[in-house]
Formats: C-alpha cells, structure tokens, sequence
C-alpha cells in the first residue's frame, strides 16, 4: 500500500497534442519516460473523438505499468488559455475552439489537470526535466525554445519565468512576419515565419521546383542526404528561414540560449551551420554570439516530457530552478 501511494504521488501523464499527431505517456518522478503511445490527431473527428482515444490510452497505459497517476499534463498546440484550460482558435485544429481537455479529462481520470502551450511544455522540459548535465538549457534564466514541426512555436523564459503577454497569452513566434509578399498562411496573414520554414513549407517548395512530386519533411532530408539538388535546395532554403526567424529573436530578446525542437529539427545537422551564419549576418547590434544555440537533449520526447513537467509546474513543489 505504501508503495503503491509513492507510485501515484510521482507518476505523471503527460499528453502532448499537435495538428498531426497526439503523444500519450506516463513519466516517473525521476524524469523517466516509462511508456509511450502516439496516435494520429484526426482532426476531422472533433475533439471528443480525441478525448476518448487519449483516455483509452492511458487507462491502458496505467494497467499495463501497474502505477496509478497523481496527474496529467497537457502541451497543446497554438494558443490556448494556461488557466481556463480552454484552446483557442488553434490553425492546426479547426473546429476545436472552445473545447477544455483540461476539466474533461480530470472528471475522466480523476486527478488534476494542467495545460500549457506545448512550446511552453517543451521548454519546461529542457529546464525542469531529465538530468542536469545533459539539458540543453541547463539553468538559463533567459531562454527561448523553438519548435519546428507542422507549425512553429517558441517558448519564452525570462528572469526565471514563463513570459506571458496581455491576459496571460502566449507569443506566437511563429507568426513573425519574414516576407510581407510571402505565402500566405494559415493565420490569414502573409509572410509568416511558419509559412515559410515549417515542415509543410518545406514541402509545398519542393513539390512546386520539383513539378509536382509530393514529399513529407522527412522524406526530402533524406533525399537532401543522398544529393538530390532540389532537395538540398529546400533544406538551404529552410536553414535562411530558420536563421532569419532567429535572428530576430535574438536582436528582440538577446537570450541567452535557444534550444531547437520539434520533427524537422530531427535533421538539424543539415542545417545549423547556415543557420548560425545567417544569425551572424542578421544580428550586428546585438552579442548574438553569446546566445547559446542547441539542439533539444529530450529529441523526440521533448514535448511529452514537457507535458508531464506542466503538472509539475503548476502543482508540485518541485521547483528545479524555475519559478
């Protein structure tokens, strides 16, 4: 019995829900990643739909691993409101406004809930989670994570804390506009950096220079790799965006770290050279060369484990060097 109660006050689930894919997973109180369920988003099928595939997953997730749960953490893509719980007007989930996974997933499973954006979670990773020595972003105060998936997101930290704007909202970064005369995107706008360097920018490039071929993100890293010219085109074209996105970041914000996630960061080494030298040749009044630039230490997990650290945020007392 007593085991079983030190169990549910350290095992965490964390939820991690994108426009493409839905993360689910139970952490330990020591930062391990004990399992992990991926599920498409189908987005068509509402969020209720959703709700019930995330629940199904982790009652089974909790049986197979015999632990109970002190709570659940969600990272959730686009804007959403951290204190209602509700998601707002999210471009990857049309047709979701409203809907609050936070209350509905606590009357589910009985625990308490908390959510944050999910750039917000997966900077939460880098400073709570995992070990000291192999954080990428260690016990920096003034720090920015950035996700390059489907979308782009960024999480602020300043002096210590999650940055939040007007009426506790969240910066989109990645609605920085790069190219007024650019594609437009999905946030209505023209030119926005995730219009132009996100994992489907990535692809509409290539699919128009290559005449029609259609590609994932993936798909065309590896094809870059084995020396395809169109392909290696997208990714240098990819690494100017990303760079320039940056480079504005630093010169707005003079972080001192960034640290890089999501999927298309999965082929960064491709890319981070001309990132930093479109950094340095965009950042000429600021000491862009103190901003530490790194790749995520979680990979793929970042978001998940971020999910789970939101629980901790909000209501352990685990502060590790947060505030």
């Amino acid at each position: 019995m007593e085991k079983m109660a030190v169990e549910k006050r350290l095992t965490v689930a964390g939820v991690d829900i994108g426009g493409t894919k839905i993360a689910v997973g139970l952490m330990a109180g020591d930062g391990t990643l004990l399992v992990r369920t991926d599920t498409p988003t189908h987005v068509e099928r509402g969020p209720d739909e959703a709700l019930a595939r995330i629940v199904g997953i982790l009652r089974k997730q909790i049986q197979e691993t015999g632990r109970e749960i002190a709570g659940i953490g969600i990272g959730c893509t686009g804007p959403v409101d951290p204190i209602s719980g509700e998601m707002g007007d999210v471009n990857t989930l049309p047709g979701w406004l409203g809907w609050n996974p936070v209350l509905q997933l606590s009357a589910e499973m009985g625990v308490s809930v908390a959510m944050e954006n999910d750039a917000d979670a997966a900077l939460l990773a880098e400073v709570r989670g995992g070990d000291d020595q192999e954080r990428s972003g260690k016990r920096k105060r003034n720090q920015i994570f950035v996700t390059v998936g489907t979308g782009i997101g960024g999480g602020i930290l300043l002096d210590g804390k999650i940055y939040r704007g007007a009426r506790g909202s969240h910066p989109e970064v990645g609605h920085l506009i790069l190219e007024p005369s650019g594609p437009l995107c999905t946030c209505g706008a023209y030119g926005c950096w995730e219009s132009l360097a996100a994992g489907p920018a990535i692809e509409q490039w290539f699919a128009t220079t290559s005449g029609g071929l259609q590609l994932n993100a993936k798909q065309i890293f590896v094809r870059a790799r084995e020396g395809d010219a169109i392909a290696r085109s997208a990714v240098q074209r990819e690494a100017r965006y990303l760079g320039l996105g940056l480079a504005n970041l630093i010169s707005t914000l003079t972080p001192e770290a960034i640290v890089l996630g999501g999927s298309v960061m999965q082929s960064a080494d491709l890319m981070l050279d001309d990132i930093r030298a479109t950094i340095e040749r965009n950042c000429r009044v600021v000491p862009y060369e103190f901003c530490e630039i790194s790749l995520s230490s979680m990979g793929a997990d970042a978001g998940l484990i971020g999910a789970a650290q939101v629980w901790h945020h909000r209501f352990s007392n685990a502060g590790n060097g947060l505030e």
